[in-house]
């Protein structure tokens, strides 16, 4: 049982913070001044959560404008400390060496505004007993002079209540279109290509990112001449195996002086690069732009691991401020609470997952790029190690090193190469839902209802008219999600559209990932969905190819943001 190290009175409604400052091995939030006083708050065994002074809005965690009535007046106030839990997992993995598993990591909804949520610890309680709808109060513990982390244990007092507030209706959100031209009927996708797909292959990343770069190009009909912008996801900012260096490094090395270069991590997922590409060459800056994206988070992880690298530490900043501080260190903690939240509010268990994931090992066995094909059963899935609740061994996806580079051509440029291009109908960018892990949608992946309706609000095309789908699968519950927010089947209803499997086998209503997704191709960041979809339109994936397919859907973004994008064959 994970303990709290306060002398407090279960049966006590005072909160009290310990009276000696207790090195707990938590990372310390770094907070900015803004957000001191939410730190503070514990000293006096007080919760204090920001308010709007004009409207008396609730705030949580951005302290500048009210998001009612736009108010500058922002302070501080008091709240009972009683909360509502909407979303908990349970982490097995050992992600700090000083917070040892197994704990409860929850997202609770404060009495006074369910809208306020806080990622949590729920302490002094069995981690396997705590359950969504579980009443809850607020506890502090003292990690460092000025900060005191809000946990919460159950509360005594207060009856369970499974009840949850409905999700917003996002249609209303929908913006209407700006113009009636799109420029997605201006491009092409006239070529792809892909490094070398494995396990620490300690190959310096650079090099993968240029034989992939190479195949591309070539695979387009062109040559590195005919390049005139590079755009690429996340850009010189990648850490932990997660880039070559970005736009600067890949511009030394193929010298093709780009009219346009683009490089971020703030996109519509990483296939955000690409839509960037897309305009830019819709917009006429460029003819012909190279895609790329590398990861190598395999060999950094065995360097790490043996020494050779050293992962700098340092507080708690940016998005794991109000994270890091409870072990909730990766996206497997994160999305497996809206698993759970999903779970209650629609039902659902592990087979529902574990259909996903014994769908895509089986297509990967026929793909010879993929790094897992043995199969798997659901007995073999049931039975693998627990990650972070629901999660297990096989709701993850593997990662690898490898590139992956794609081509966009303007579609008047696009007829000459070897390889039939492929069109793009419509693509889904917008953020319609809060864009956070836990202050907005919690019964699905973050971003994907939302993004789901853009593209529909794009082409004339439907949900039945996709003949193949390439859904990021760096969970299981990823894929779930896009399947409902892309509308394939109602919120809720998985279970049956999956149907054990054969919905989403090659043969069955709609073929889910059939190289073998992230779950066993490998984490190629988004980018590899993309290629094989264009393979999958030119009929020639590697592995298993779908009959006749004319139109595909693409999604990207492990959450947040996110991006889709409807290709089809000429």
């Amino acid at each position: 049982m994970f303990e709290s190290r306060l002398g407090t009175d279960p049966g006590s409604t005072e909160r009290r913070a310990v009276s000696e400052l207790v090195d707990t091995g938590r990372p310390v939030p770094q907070p900015t001044p803004g957000r001191a006083p939410f730190w503070a708050s514990g000293a006096d065994g007080v919760l204090r959560i920001a308010r709007c002074r004009t409207c008396s809005r609730w705030i949580h965690p951005q302290v500048v404008l009210c998001p009612q009535c736009q108010g500058r007046d922002i302070g501080w106030g008091p709240v009972s400390g009683l909360a509502t839990v909407v979303g908990v997992t349970v982490n097995h993995q050992r992600w700090l060496p000083d917070l040892p598993p197994p704990y409860a990591v929850a997202i609770v909804a404060l009495e006074e505004d369910s809208r306020i949520r806080l990622t949590t610890n729920i302490v002094n309680t069995e981690p396997d007993d705590v359950l969504v709808g579980d009443s809850v109060r607020v506890l502090f513990e003292q990690i460092s002079d000025d900060v005191w982390i809000p946990l919460f244990e159950p509360d005594p007092d207060r009856a369970r209540d499974g009840e949850l507030p409905a999700e917003d209706d996002l249609q209303e959100r929908l913006r209407p279109h700006v113009s009636r031209d799109r420029f997605e009927h201006r491009v092409a996708i006239t070529g792809v290509g892909q490094s070398a797909i494995g396990r620490r292959l300690m190959v310096e990343p650079l090099s993968l990112t240029v034989d992939a770069c190479l195949e591309a190009v070539a695979d387009a009909g062109l040559t590195l001449g005919d390049i005139d912008g590079l755009s690429t996801y996340p850009g010189s900012a990648g850490v932990g195996g997660m880039s070559e260096g970005g736009i600067m490094a890949v511009e030394q090395v193929l010298q093709v002086r780009p009219t346009w270069v683009n490089g971020g991590s703030e996109l519509p997922g990483q296939n955000g690069s690409i839509v960037a590409a897309m305009l830019a060459v819709a917009a006429g800056l460029c003819r012909h732009v190279l895609c790329f994206r590398t990861v190598w988070e395999s060999t950094h992880s065995e360097l790490v691991k043996t020494g050779r690298w050293k992962a700098a530490r340092g507080p708690a900043v940016g998005m794991m401020e109000h994270r890091a501080p409870f072990g909730a260190m990766s996206a497997a903690n994160w999305i497996a609470c809206q698993a759970s939240n999903y779970f209650h509010r629609y039902g659902g268990d592990r087979e529902l997952l574990g259909a996903i994931a014994v769908n895509t090992r089986d297509n990967a066995s026929a793909n010879p790029e993929a790094v897992y094909r043995d199969p798997i059963t659901l007995d073999d899935y049931l039975q693998a190690r627990m990650v972070s609740a629901p999660f297990g061994l096989y709701d993850c996806d593997v990662p690898v090193d490898g590139a992956v580079a794609v081509v966009v051509s303007a579609l008047d440029a696009a007829g000459d190469g070897p390889n039939r291009p492929v069109l793009v109908d419509a693509v889904g960018t917008a953020v319609s839902e809060n864009l956070s892990w836990d202050q907005g949608t919690l019964s699905h992946l973050p971003q994907a209802r939302g993004v789901g309706q853009h593209l529909w609000s794009r082409t004339e095309l439907r949900p039945d008219d996709v003949d193949v789908a390439l859904l990021y699968d760096g969970f299981t519950f990823n894929a779930l999600s896009w399947l409902e927010g892309l509308g394939f089947c109602e919120l809720g209803g998985a279970r049956e559209f999956i149907d054990g499997g054969a919905g989403i086998a090659i043969d069955g209503r709609l073929p889910l990932n059939p190289h073998g997704g992230q779950l066993s191709a490998g984490r190629t960041h988004g980018y590899g969905f993309f290629r094989e979809a264009v393979l999958q339109l030119r009929g020639q994936a590697p592995g298993r190819q779908v009959t006749n397919p004319r139109v595909a859907v693409v999604t990207s973004g492990g959450g947040i943001p996110s991006g889709a994008v409807l290709l089809r064959r000429e």
